[in-house]
């Protein structure tokens, strides 16, 4: 069986090959990498292919599925969790068998939102640069002590329980706000309604799936109900935030902090080099000017043990497509 591996570095394909190989006694995959995106132009790619594989900035609208599947393609891999960017009802209707990623090492995104946390509040990417240019003055690196501090968690599955048994081992109060509350919370801190979430809390941070109800859930009424001078954090989905909101609210000083490894534009610049380009997206440039505002690339999941484990769960959705067994990871429309 052969599968077209899409938007394919150099650490897919390491961890890729090394999950293939250690079930190659039981499996017979060959996998074909492409550094290309996944879109109705790049389609062509899986000629001869059974199945594809891709991640969170390819596309698979109804056009891009259609063209997989009058090529032979039977199979749609999610290396991710989010499934926002496949057309579900699309995909049913031509028999494709989709698969993700349901959860893979949460521990890694909630460090990382820790990470962002603690760089921007107490400002050692700043303190970082000053050092090397032989500056060791404090002025404008002042923090503040996160023992004691109300951290809202908006929602609770894995990732969101991992981050709140981080901050709650920090000394932090935890609140959490999520539809469908997770027994695993209870104990680590209040379920709340999200007003109140967003009124008390001095650092919130996103660990929910972007849907038609979460789209632009943090926007120009949800930014006036957040605490003046709070941090927002995303490490989620990039739909999640109305950026243009969020320049409003960091112009007007009402939100305090913007720490985000996610965007709602970023397939047209995350897993790129562009340091040598021209960046023509406004909104994003102009974020990048606010002193208070940190990004990152995605790099969220980007941990030894994610890989291994997006690795092996992809091969394992793999091989129950291929032994046409039940998949516990599929999803499909309604």
């Amino acid at each position: 069986m052969q599968i077209a591996v899409f938007s394919a570095r150099p650490y897919d394909r390491r961890f890729l090959d090394e999950a293939n190989q250690r079930g190659a006694a039981e499996q017979d995959f060959a996998f074909v990498y492409f550094d290309a995106s996944l879109d109705l132009h790049t389609a062509t790619l899986a000629q001869d292919c059974d199945a594809v594989c891709v991640f969170v900035n390819d596309r698979l609208d109804a056009p891009v599925l259609q063209a997989l599947h009058a090529q032979g393609v039977h199979a749609v891999l999610l290396r991710c969790a989010g499934f926002n960017n496949v057309d579900l009802a699309a995909a049913t209707s031509l028999g494709l068998f989709v698969a993700r990623v349901p959860a893979y090492s949460p521990e890694a995104v909630a460090e990382h939102a820790l990470a962002l946390v603690m760089t921007l509040n107490r400002q050692t990417h700043r303190a970082y640069n000053r050092v090397r240019e032989g500056n060791f003055m404090l002025d404008g690196l002042l923090g503040h002590t996160l023992h004691g501090r109300t951290v809202g968690i908006v929602g609770t599955g894995k990732i969101g329980v991992a981050t709140a048994r981080i901050f709650k081992g920090l000394g932090c109060t935890v609140l959490g706000h999520d539809p469908y509350p997770s027994a695993s919370f209870a104990g680590l801190g209040e379920n709340v309604a999200l007003a109140k979430l967003l009124s008390r809390a001095d650092i919130v941070s996103l660990h929910c799936p972007l849907t038609a109800d979460t789209h632009h859930l943090i926007n120009d009424a949800s930014l006036a109900q957040m605490k003046a001078g709070a941090m927002l954090v995303n490490t989620s989905r990039g739909g999640l935030v109305d950026t243009h909101a969020v320049i409003r609210a960091l112009k007007s000083r009402r939100l305090g902090h913007l720490a985000i490894d996610v965007y709602e534009q970023e397939s047209a610049l995350f897993f790129q080099d562009l340091s040598g380009e021209i960046i023509d997206d406004e909104a994003f440039q102009r974020l990048m000017t606010f002193p208070n505002v940190l990004v990152t690339g995605h790099q969220g999941f980007f941990t030894v043990e994610a890989l291994q484990e997006i690795s092996a769960i992809t091969l394992g959705n793999l091989a129950d497509f291929a032994a046409g067994r039940a998949c516990a990871n599929r999803v499909e429309a309604g």
